[in-house]
């Protein structure tokens, strides 16, 4: 009795060492799906150069707080130059400016708006979303409120790729102009909390069915044709 129960607990502990290490690999796979899946749903529907986008009625901006410890947010800088050269161009009839306005002097599409304008693009062409609280209620919120089932999204790539796909599971067209991205350790922090992002982004599409938090009263788009 007193031989055998060594050889158990070390029978056991290989079992149990087994069981972690196939938890760890099945982890490490879903982890590299859920973070790939995006970039396959995105091929072919980015672009980098303004005269190859495919004209838009609608281009929907990505918000971000235009300022990050009292300096200027260089992703928010990027994404209004980027909407401005697409607008410049011909390419986008009216943009949707979706952000959080969580409270009274945090407006994320107001800042949005005014450095558009700013930028030379007509007030009457800028749509405020002011309850894009996250990328899926923006995406959500622009076909169900909105009304905008092919959108052109503008922002840095490893958002537009996530975007895209939210918007194929939510039945919407949708390609995507990529900012210019940010460099630098801040850029680095970024994409490391883009591989959680996307984690949640498949577990809110193909689990829990996520909506998003405020949709409320549709909002007709303005017609310029």
């Amino acid at each position: 009795m007193k031989g055998r129960a060594p050889s158990f607990w070390r029978r056991f502990l290989k079992r149990f060492l087994k069981l972690c290490g196939l938890l760890v690999l099945a982890a490490l796979l879903f982890l590299g799906y859920a973070n790939v899946a995006p970039m396959i749903a995105s091929r072919g529907r980015l672009f980098d150069d303004v005269a190859s986008v495919p004209h838009h009625r609608v281009g929907l901006v990505f918000g971000c707080d235009h300022r990050i410890d009292g300096r200027e947010n260089l992703y928010f800088r990027y994404r209004m130059d980027a909407a401005a050269e697409l607008w410049k161009a011909g390419k986008v009839d009216c943009l949707i400016v979706s952000g959080d306005n969580r409270e009274r002097y945090y407006n994320e599409p107001e800042a949005m708006r005014q450095a558009l304008v700013a930028r030379g693009v007509p007030a009457d062409r800028i749509v405020p979303d002011y309850a894009g609280l996250r990328t899926l209620d923006s995406v959500v919120r622009a076909k169900e409120v909105f009304g905008a089932t092919e959108v052109l999204f503008i922002t840095q790539r490893f958002q537009n790729e996530r975007a895209i796909y939210l918007a194929e599971a939510n039945g919407m067209s949708a390609m995507g102009f990529d900012a210019r991205d940010v460099a630098g350790s801040g850029g680095y922090k970024t994409h490391f909390r883009e591989i959680g992002a996307r984690v949640k982004m498949w577990l809110d599409v193909r689990v829990l069915s996520t909506r998003p938090k405020h949709l409320g009263e549709k909002v007709t788009l303005p017609d310029f044709h």
